[in-house]
């Protein structure tokens, strides 16, 4: 049985306010890349139009639900488009500055947005029209929705524009209303939505946030500000919100995998025939390994560490797929060698349909990656089953080659995407519409 007593409650908690701050952003972001590194081998298997329908199951299958949490985290508590922002903003789907959302509040139930800039657009453009509308059109409507519900059934998200962009220089890059009106129809929880709400990780009870602290705010109530400056933030809030970010990648990997179950068997790809399990095993196994490694990089990078053994262990720690550490259990050990790393096969994560249940002796490529990502000297040197764990030991090698399904990632824009600093909290005031 494995010893949850030497288990920290949460491995974020040993981060500074300033390192959780220069987090944020970056657990955001990879959130975002999720799809970067999955939708490449949808498409490979199965073909644009089915890559279109696992987006929109898997988000709508997550959104509903991490937003949720992130509401009752925060204590955003109210049901007007104020609420429904602040949430955005803290929403994998709309990393900041990378999906730059402009926010204009008119009432409490009535305002819009733009993206003054849309990273996810800048991926897609230049594979067509096609891709563009799948995304814009396809994904966007029945998943915005599904977000929106999490605040208020009766809201609605609409456009005013959006791409294909006409002309094809058009800024901002698209426009959205939001309105909530008391006499509208409510809208029903998505039928995806339901099994993930029967997860583990829909429940599971993370770092709570100490409300007598001074260091900064406690929660999200009051004026939905701009841009969100984390460091404005206690060091308790930081940690639950680096937890519940953690925690949204975990959802909409299960999301994902759902999705893939239901999808017949394909050999398009040239993997030959399989059952639905092992196909929806192998694609996500596919998706683990790129983000895997790409979040590795970039936590490397934001948090200025090297490539020690400790550097790599502060990685790993920090790391979305490994955390938050109440859900999956793992610990990060420095060795005399390298680094181990224990993944409890008891944890609320196994049993839920996502990605550590992917991991085993045999199949410890996204966790190479991972490692890889911080140097590519380090590698997994052995993997078994011990004391009810998966015990990985990493130790220094030769250099070796980046794993393809990381080198897909980097296409998107957001593997070498760079925050800028915009300085303090600036609260939106309602504008009445003229006219």
């Amino acid at each position: 049985m494995t010893d949850t007593a030497r288990r920290p409650s949460s491995p974020y908690a040993d981060l500074s306010s300033s390192q959780l701050a220069t987090l944020l952003p970056e657990l955001l972001l990879s959130g975002q890349l999720i799809d970067r590194s999955g939708m490449a081998h949808l498409i490979s298997a199965f073909g644009r139009e089915v890559m279109t329908e696992v987006a929109i199951e898997e988000w709508m299958a997550a959104s509903p639900v991490y937003t949720g949490r992130m509401r009752s985290a925060l204590g955003i508590d109210g049901d007007g488009v104020v609420d429904m922002f602040k949430c955005l903003q803290l929403d994998i789907g709309a990393p900041p500055q990378f999906m730059d959302f402009r926010y204009v509040v008119h009432d409490e139930y009535h305002g819009g947005f733009i993206l003054s800039h849309c990273g996810a657009l800048m991926d897609v453009e230049p594979m067509g029209d096609e891709y563009v509308t799948s995304m814009c059109h396809d994904i966007e409507d029945p998943t915005f929705d599904a977000t929106a519900i999490a605040t208020n059934r009766r809201a609605r998200i609409r456009p005013v524009h959006r791409p294909p962009r006409v002309p094809t220089d058009r800024t901002p890059h698209c426009e959205w209303t939001v309105t909530i009106e008391p006499d509208r129809d409510e809208l029903p929880l998505p039928e995806f939505t339901k099994p993930v709400l029967e997860t583990a990780a829909a429940t599971v009870a993370l770092s709570p946030i100490d409300q007598t602290a001074t260091d900064g705010h406690v929660d999200y109530r009051g004026d939905l500000v701009e841009d969100l400056v984390f460091s404005d933030f206690s060091h308790t809030a930081l940690v639950r919100m680096a937890e519940e970010v953690a925690l949204q990648h975990h959802l909409l990997a299960i999301g994902f995998r759902l999705s893939v179950l239901r999808r017949d068997v394909s050999d398009r790809d040239g993997h030959g025939a399989a059952s639905r399990d092992e196909q929806a095993r192998r694609i996500t196994g596919l998706q683990l390994i790129g983000i895997s490694g790409m979040a590795s990089e970039r936590l490397r990078d934001a948090l200025r560490l090297g490539d020690s053994a400790a550097d790599l262990a502060t990685v790993l720690r920090a790391h979305p797929i490994l955390g938050p550490q109440q859900y999956t259990g793992v610990v990060v050990e420095e060795t005399d060698a390298g680094v181990r790393i224990r993944i409890p096969q008891d944890s609320p994560a196994f049993g839920d349909g996502g990605w550590m249940d992917l991991l085993t002796p045999e199949f410890t490529d996204p966790l190479a990656a991972m490692v890889a990502g911080v140097d590519s000297r380090w590698t997994v040197d052995s993997a078994s089953y011990a004391d009810g764990d998966l015990v990985v030991d990493v130790v220094r090698g030769e250099p070796h080659r980046e794993a393809d399904e990381v080198a897909i990632v980097r296409f998107s824009s957001g593997s070498n995407f760079e925050f800028t600093n915009r300085g303090r909290a600036i609260p939106i005031i309602p504008i009445t519409p003229v006219g």
